[in-house]
């Protein structure tokens, strides 16, 4: 059996099943990881994938070889992988799962006490190590359901929430085992889509952005004349919010829902965004009496802006929300509870506060495939010298009426371009400017 070393990306192990990852890898990481917190205690969980009882299976033989103690958690949503390791002081937590990729892909997310993430790049660099077989390796099953919805309900005024029209579509994934547990005590009218468990994603794509993955939990909004609709992707660690209109709330305002809530709760608290968010972010952190955190692009620099500067909450365009009081980690649940929370306070429908915190217009982001990147970053920051310019991920221009990011991406020869304004109009024009500009790089 072969496999590849190109599923240690970025920030976790990812690949097509049985081709690049499959059990005589993931056997391996296994006894690495059990290598690397010297056995330990290591909590295990997995998603709905076709393949994942079989990489389950080969990481516990390979954690039990390395001489852990495991605990399994099951078919749980990524998060509940991350609360038990806060929770209960594992030394590491791993769930199977390739996220929102398509159903023929499989990996692991790890992260060690803390929880602080094992990035895959950084896990490469140990699983050709020969560690020694340990005697004592054991395994019991847990059941942390209980603990981890109190955990979720802790997040939420239960007394403020009112019983709004909430349709849910679970893509098959494990969203569909999670929201009849969490939302039983809740007052909300859910109407589920796709609930039951399919690693074959039969209804629509495990990425809720994929052209047509959301066109029937669209439909079934305009139909219920329901108060929102909301996505998860396959692990659910990404929630994506639809006004009553069907509409896509971008993920930079749904953090602005979150920051007025929590800033409502907790005054002056410092929140995290990334720097490709829309700059009405800071603004109304500000406004509403909080402390902006700039980061990189990239969940896990949101995380550790957030920790490293002790932030209440984060938030990126890949929808992605943590939490200072989640371990400081993501969790899709927590951000659709407390969003709720907070148009239960609302009189105005989501499309109108939509609009609110939507004061300037960001075009989708653009990438072109470009080898020479360095080269292109250094012809931006001489075209626009005479801007405000930073470097902390790729090159941002600003100017008071518009700004743009140019960043390369960490895993393909990608450049990535951001470009907002203060009019369409002005939007529009300085895209085609930079665009035009990179062109003739």
């Amino acid at each position: 059996m072969s496999w590849s070393e190109e599923i240690f990306k970025s920030y976790d192990v990812r690949g097509i099943y049985p081709k690049d990852i499959n059990e005589e890898v993931v056997g391996l990481i296994g006894k690495t990881i059990a290598g690397l917190v010297n056995g330990g205690r290591v909590v295990v969980g997995r998603d709905m994938r076709l393949s994942s009882p079989a990489l389950h299976q080969a990481l516990i033989n390979g954690l039990l070889a390395g001489g852990s103690q495991i605990e399994d958690i099951g078919l749980v949503p990524i998060d509940a992988v991350y609360f038990a390791v806060g929770k209960f002081g594992y030394d590491a937590g791993i769930m199977i799962t390739a996220s929102h990729n398509p159903p023929e892909y499989n990996g692991l997310k790890i992260v060690k006490a803390g929880p602080t993430w094992i990035r895959g790049r950084e896990l490469k660099e140990y699983v050709n190590k020969d560690y020694p077989i340990k005697i004592g390796g054991q395994i019991k099953d847990f059941n942390i359901w209980p603990q981890y919805i109190e955990h979720v309900l802790k997040f939420v005024d239960q007394t403020a929430l009112k019983p709004l029209k909430v349709v849910i579509d679970a893509g098959n994934g494990m969203a569909g085992k999670v929201v009849p547990k969490l939302f039983k005590q809740l007052p909300f009218q859910v109407t589920p889509l796709f609930f039951e468990l399919d690693g074959s994603a039969p209804n629509r794509p495990l990425n809720p952005l994929l052209p047509g993955a959301a066109d029937q939990v669209v439909s079934k909004v305009r139909e219920l004349k329901a108060d929102v609709g909301i996505m998860f992707d396959g692990d659910t660690d990404r929630i994506f919010f639809l006004d009553e209109q069907g509409k896509f709330v971008p993920a930079d305002v749904t953090l602005l829902l979150l920051a007025k809530e929590f800033l409502l709760k907790n005054p002056g608290a410092a929140i995290a965004y990334n720097l490709i968010c829309s700059k009405a972010v800071p603004e109304f952190i500000t406004k509403w009496g909080g402390k902006p955190l700039r980061t990189p692009v990239g969940y896990v620099n949101v995380s550790k802006v957030l920790k490293e500067n002790k932030g209440i909450l984060g938030g990126e365009l890949s929808a992605h929300y943590s939490f200072r009081d989640n371990y400081y980690t993501d969790s899709g649940f927590i951000a659709a509870v407390m969003v709720l929370e907070f148009l239960s306070r609302e009189s105005r429908p989501l499309s109108e506060l939509v609009h609110e915190f939507s004061p300037y217009a960001k075009a989708p982001e653009v990438n072109l495939v470009i080898q020479d990147k360095g080269k292109v970053l250094q012809k931006i920051k001489q075209k626009y010298q005479d801007a405000e310019i930073d470097e902390l991920d790729g090159v941002t221009v600003s100017y008071p009426e518009w700004w743009a990011n140019i960043r390369p991406s960490n895993t393909e020869p990608l450049l990535r371009i951001t470009v907002e304004g203060k009019t369409a109009e002005l939007m529009e024009q300085k895209k085609l400017e930079i665009l035009e500009l990179i062109k003739l790089t």
